[in-house]
């Protein structure tokens, strides 16, 4: 029996237990290693239902599609069609933003690493045709340029559709053909699907998610989030295998199953290279790279992409110089949990890596004054309100707004603790993980710019 072949066995005889212990309904694991791969599901695809998760059952996979759209243009950098210097109006004629500046000249590398500037967190429907894309890069006219174009890191959802909608332009056809024609299809995916037509054909996880804190878990009220935000991560589906199936092309200098080129191998190693550092909030890589989130410290290198939509989160990280890649794909409860433990287990018996702590608040945090830190900090779906009461304890509330409170957020209180210097953290966890909120910047006047949790939002008014 090789390493593999136990890692395999574990994951099959211990999962049903663990996903009782994190309260996760369903979960299916795939592991990559020496070239050959073990998968494993259990638990329920829907409590509702009933149905039983099996190995070839598709989950969402959510943001990790991010490194899926990125490929895509990658195929164009090879292709000679668009350059990572190429400003994105040179490309999409048009393109508009609140700061026509920042709009003329930030460029697909911009967009690629997260440093395009604009505020991301941008959901709107705009239908469920073909047009959907277009209609929505046609619809960021008044976004707001939370920085220069290359300044620092903030995640954006709202960038990975303009490289969507360019991706299309460039391909001349839509978004989830693409998929299917430069990827699914040279993959040999047969669990992959674009959008809920094709999911719908197969075995489907459903999200669970809990009506207020504290409440028992029940399926989703929707399964699909709007087509417009596809390239973002809001409706592609598959197998924990198939996702493998990705994720070793990558391993393999950009080689298809059959020998033939997906991705030049330069291109691939560029992928994996830093862009952009971010700040220390320990629930995300610490580098950025074209795609790709990389995370370092651990001996070797590790690149990966999490995702989440409504009640399902995904995981997937790979060893490029070991051959190594991992799944992990679960629709409910406390999935950060059961990933330290999964992929935790799998990286520590097959390639000695250990998984980082996830971030906790302190036993006994220290007093802090938050004259820095408290304000109002607003983007387009919500206010975060820090304040320091006369105890000195420190609080937010988050109050969701726009497109947040159409998808059902409600507002929410928590005490925040010191963490790090310029850093906070909740109290109490969220689907099992504590985030951190670093404070960075000044305004000018001794407060902090920004509150980052991986997004930069801006203190209103500065």
């Amino acid at each position: 029996m090789t390493k593999l072949d136990e890692v395999g066995a574990w994951i099959r005889e211990q999962l049903p237990a663990l996903l009782a212990e994190h309260d996760v309904p369903a979960a299916g694991v795939a592991v990559l290693a020496g070239g050959e791969v073990v998968d494993a599901a259990a638990g329920l695809l829907s409590t509702a239902t009933g149905v039983a998760a099996t190995p070839d059952a598709l989950f969402q996979i959510g943001s990790i599609t991010k490194v899926w759209t990125a490929t895509l243009v990658m195929q164009l950098v090879d292709d000679g069609l668009v350059a990572l210097e190429d400003p994105v109006a040179a490309h999409l004629p048009g393109f508009a933003l609140a700061d026509e500046q920042a709009a003329r000249t930030l460029t697909v590398g911009q967009l690629l690493s997260h440093t395009a500037g604009f505020e991301g967190d941008v959901f709107t429907d705009t239908g469920r045709g073909d047009d959907a894309l277009e209609r929505y890069v046609a619809g960021l006219g008044d976004l707001a340029q939370l920085f220069p174009p290359g300044e620092q890191f903030s995640y954006n959802n709202a960038g990975y559709c303009v490289l969507g909608r360019l991706v299309e332009v460039l391909r001349g056809m839509p978004f989830d053909q693409c998929l299917a024609e430069r990827l699914f299809t040279p993959l040999g995916l047969t669990h992959a699907a674009a959008s809920p037509y094709e999911a719908i054909l197969h075995r489907v996880a459903v999200g669970h998610v809990r009506p207020e804190p504290g409440a028992p878990q029940v399926p989703a009220p929707v399964w699909s989030l709007a087509r417009s935000n596809a390239p973002a991560g809001s409706t592609l589906a598959m197998r924990p295998r198939d996702l493998v199936a990705f994720a070793r092309m990558h391993l393999e200098a950009g080689k298809a199953p059959d020998g033939s080129t997906v991705l030049d191998a330069g291109t691939v190693a560029a992928m994996q290279e830093p862009k952009v550092q971010l700040p220390d909030i320990r629930v995300m890589g610490d580098s950025w790279g074209l795609g790709w989130e990389l995370f370092e410290g651990h001996g070797t290198p590790v690149v990966g992409h999490d995702g989440n939509t409504i009640g399902q989160a995904s995981f997937l990280r790979v060893l490029p110089e070991q051959g190594i890649a991992v799944v992990l794909l679960t629709n409910g409860g406390d999935p950060y949990g059961l990933y330290r433990d999964v992929v935790g287990h799998v990286l520590r018996e097959l390639a000695g890596v250990q998984l980082r702590a996830l971030p906790a608040p302190p036993a006994d945090p220290p007093r802090v004054d938050a004259t820095r830190f408290t304000g109002t900090y607003s983007s387009r779906v919500a206010d975060l309100v820090v304040s320091q009461d006369d105890d000195g304890r420190i609080w937010l509330e988050m109050r969701p707004k726009g497109e947040a409170l159409e998808l059902g957020e409600q507002p929410e209180r928590s005490e925040l603790v010191s963490f790090a210097p310029d850093t906070l953290i909740p109290v109490q966890p969220q689907s099992g993980l504590h985030v951190p909120f670093a404070f960075l910047g000044d305004d000018g006047a001794g407060h902090a710019r920004f509150l980052h949790i991986g997004r930069a939002v801006p203190r209103a008014g500065a």
